[in-house]
């Protein structure tokens, strides 16, 4: 029995300690060379995907403070004043717009972005207050209280703001102004590098003028001198003022 067993036994193939070492040792190699392949191309896969969430997160501010943009409205701040409630500089853009959002409810708000330090950093955030007509002669940081604070850009990217006109002659500022900006460009820039980014654009401002403007060409700053000529042009038809009229011209004739 124990010489059939070993018969058996010799006809079984195997490896042998040697063969199975140099398969470890196959084995170990190929394991080193893709942990290497790995190493190097992992850092690039994530700055890639880093780079693409960046984008992403920048298109959608973006088009989210452009659509805030166009739906800024003509507001005056009260019923004293002439021009409407808009403060744009460089860094800071503050206007009003129809209430929107959840729980926002009938009305209009005051609408701002403009940078605010969270961790040594710079971010640009977009509060919000519920619009009321402002006392006169007040000033809006005095009596508007901003609330509801959204991050939508953060460091290293900082946005800076531009306006024109329906001349599209560019401007740093737009203050006080007869009329709300026609265009307003958004430009993200890159902090570290200063480089302007591709995802910049130009925003444009759906109603720019009073809504009892009736002109085609919206320069409605002279209604006034024009409700002052009617005027005076109703008074030259009165009766009265047309028979004295009429007595002078015939005076000037008897002489």
């Amino acid at each position: 029995m124990t010489a059939g067993l070993a018969d058996r036994r010799a006809g079984e193939g195997g490896f042998t300690l040697i063969e199975a070492i140099v398969a470890l040792a196959l084995m170990s190699l190929v394991l080193y060379a893709l942990a290497n392949i790995t190493a190097q191309w992992l850092p690039n896969w994530n700055r890639g995907v880093g780079r693409v969430q960046r984008a992403e997160a920048i298109g959608i501010a973006l088009q989210r403070i452009a659509s805030d943009v166009a739906a800024a409205e003509y507001v005056p701040a009260n019923r004293e004043t002439k021009h409407p409630l808009f403060d744009g500089s460089e860094l800071s853009i503050t206007f009003v717009r129809t209430a929107v959002g959840p729980n926002a409810g009938p009305g209009l708000d005051i609408v701002h972005f403009g940078e605010a330090r969270d961790h040594r950093e710079f971010v640009t955030v977009r509060s919000r207050a519920r619009f009321a007509p402002l006392p006169i002669g007040s000033s809006l940081s005095e009596h508007v209280h901003l609330g509801d604070p959204v991050v939508l850009l953060r460091a290293p990217f900082r946005l800076s703001f531009a306006y024109a006109g329906t001349d599209r002659v560019w401007k740093s500022t737009w203050r006080e102004a007869d009329s709300l900006p026609a265009m307003i460009r958004l430009t993200v820039r890159d902090a570290a590098s200063e480089r302007v980014l591709s995802l910049s654009t130009i925003a444009s401002i759906h109603a720019q003028v009073p809504p009892d403007c009736m002109r085609p060409d919206g320069n409605c700053g002279d209604k006034d001198k024009d409700k002052d000529k009617d005027k005076d042009k109703a008074k030259t038809a009165e009766p009265g003022n047309v028979a004295l009229a009429g007595s002078s011209s015939g005076q000037g004739g008897q002489q």
